[in-house]
């Protein structure tokens, strides 16, 4: 099996990003290394100095690199700038089949104390200290026995190509990220700052349009041209594209183009000097906005939010923002995510798109997901599953052909006997496994939930029945085996099961949590509201003790009355 020591995928010549250069290094090079942060420029100049005598460098700079300039503050706890150079040109990309194992991130942050550290920094702005804050937390996940680093990019890279790619065995690191930092060739710079999210299931206008998001990108545009300014001939920075919307499997994103031209002498470490780190991880004004980072946030950046590239023979160079980066440490996984604080942010908003920017951990794409029940050849509600599959795939972004999957639903459908049939569609082909179905309105057994579905988290998720399930499984696994399935609960609210919905009967009438953005509205469920069954209602976590009864509700297994188990 290839050990591969480095690989990349990047655009050639950005902002352009249909052309691209990409390979493996499956021997080792020789390292630079910073020791301090004073040894930062020898080292970048080394790095420049070796690609300019015909070889390949892999490598870059943690975010705390730059406190070279003392006036920047950041955390300091590691190897500040690492280059690897390599002696032979890259290969060709292998195919690596291995799906990324399913991993539990946790955010290492309560909600809680999240958004008090967003209203600190909202308090920071208002007191006129800075007027945006780039504020990032961490999640982190049990790095697995036998896991491969390059394996884990591969999957995460399938599922989200046409970034920055870059993975890197000497510093430990994959990154995915979508966000150029600058390309320099010849004399000419580019770089794409990017602010501005949005679900990839909104209405990308109104990203587009959004007043907060477009002052937060405006920011940085100012910021970046600034920067430039201090390495760039004079008259030649200037804003090549603004406000443009990117699209990427789990997010939209508002980009912006700042170009300029720089002297043939001036060198990367001048480049650096100038511009690290980039304006869209820090906010503005950079150095007061450092500060509030160094001050708030409680563990090191690492090479999240610092740079990372690629330097080919003859000194071409690109670096990315490492967004959507996963460092490997000795037995845990971490990944930083975060978002621009500006004076109208909202704590919850915030969160919320820290939440939708941890998708891409899946390494799988996300893709729809549908269960249903066929009786002697007839797919149960064929037609309300067909609607709501195809409002999940415009929602994430997933291309889908209806007719082929009806087609293929109808010629997999057994002619007799009750069966379960499970679809995986969206952006591929479909997926059809038919098992043999449970019997119709079985009693079953419910366990509470042991902890609430946090949906700051998941509100952007949970409303769309996708493969995107570890936050289901997960309290499946903790209610234990003695019992069917455990029942999901939010901000002292009962919602659903992890695989079905509820239904509670009080005073003579059958009642279920209503869908407010915190259930997957299941199609029986759908039904049973439509034709006036069941009445939407907000059941506090007491309802179970109230109930007369209690129900499990699904198209695969029907009205089940329901145990509740303490």
């Amino acid at each position: 099996m290839t050990t591969v020591y480095a690989a990349f995928d990047f655009p050639a010549a950005p902002p352009e990003r249909r052309d691209r250069i990409r390979g493996i290094f499956t021997a080792p090079g020789r390292l630079l290394q910073a020791r301090t942060v004073e040894e930062v420029p020898a080292i970048v100049e080394a790095a420049e100095a070796a690609a300019r005598a015909g070889h390949w460098v892999i490598g870059g700079l943690r975010y705390h690199a730059g406190a070279w300039d003392r006036a920047q503050k950041a955390h300091n706890p590691s190897v500040p700038a690492l280059f690897e150079v390599f002696d032979e040109a890259p290969q060709d990309w292998p195919t690596s089949t291995c799906p990324a194992p399913a991993l539990d991130w946790r955010a290492s942050h309560e909600a809680a104390s999240a958004a008090a550290a967003i209203n600190t920094v909202l308090e920071r702005i208002r007191s006129g200290a800075c007027y945006q804050v780039n504020l990032t937390q961490r999640w982190r996940a049990v790095r697995p026995l036998d896991w491969s680093l390059f394996d884990y990019f591969s999957a995460l890279h399938v599922a989200q190509p046409g970034g920055y790619g870059l993975c890197w065995s000497a510093g430990g690191v994959a990154s995915i990220s979508p966000e150029l930092f600058f390309h320099r060739e010849g004399d000419h710079l580019v770089t794409e700052p990017m602010k501005g999210t949005a679900s990839a299931d909104a209405d990308p206008e109104v990203l587009r349009t959004s007043a907060k998001d477009r002052a937060e990108n405006l920011m940085i545009v100012d910021l970046l041209r600034n920067d430039l300014s201090r390495i760039c001939r004079p008259g030649t920075v200037r804003v090549d594209r603004l406000f443009e919307l990117q699209r990427l499997p789990t997010v939209w994103q508002l980009t912006s183009t700042v170009v300029g031209d720089v002297a043939a002498a001036t060198s990367l470490a001048d480049i650096f000097a100038a511009l690290f780190p980039c304006g869209s991880v820090t906010g503005a004004p950079k150095i007061a906005a450092m500060a509030v980072i160094a001050e708030l946030e409680d563990s090191p950046r690492g090479w999240y939010c610092g740079a990372l590239g690629v330097i080919r023979p003859g000194g071409t160079a690109t670096f990315n923002v490492p967004i959507r980066t996963v460092e490997a440490h000795e037995t845990q996984l971490v990944c930083g995510i975060g978002s621009g604080i500006v004076a109208d942010s909202r704590p919850e908003a915030e969160l919320a798109e820290w939440e939708l920017k941890t998708r891409f951990l899946g390494g799988r794409p996300v893709r729809a997901l549908e269960t249903m029940r066929i009786e002697d050849g007839q797919v149960g509600f064929i037609e309300d599953h067909l609607a709501r599959l195809q409002r999940t795939c415009a929602a994430w972004g997933l291309e889908l052909d209806p007719a082929a999957v009806r087609a293929r639903l109808e010629a997999a459908c057994p002619a007799t006997g009750a069966h379960r049939l499970r679809l995986v569609a969206g952006d591929g082909e479909p997926l059809i496994e038919v098992t043999s179905a449970p019997q119709l309105n079985q009693p079953v057994r419910l366990r509470l939930a042991r902890e609430p579905l946090d949906l700051t988290w998941l509100a952007p998720v949970i409303t769309h029945k996708t493969t995107h399930r570890a936050h289901y499984d997960r309290l499946r696994a903790q209610g234990g085996a003695d019992v069917f399935d455990v029942i999901c609960h939010a901000r002292g609210l009962l919602t659903e099961a992890t695989i079905g919905n509820l239904a509670v009967r009080l005073d003579g009438r059958w009642y279920t949590p209503r869908d407010e953005g915190n259930l997957l509205n299941g199609v029986r469920r759908a039904r049973l509201v439509a034709d006036g069954t069941l009445i939407e209602r907000r059941l506090p976590l007491h309802a179970l003790d109230d109930a007369d009864e209690v129900a499990f509700i699904s198209t695969l297994r029907g009205w089940c009355p329901a145990t509740v188990v303490r």
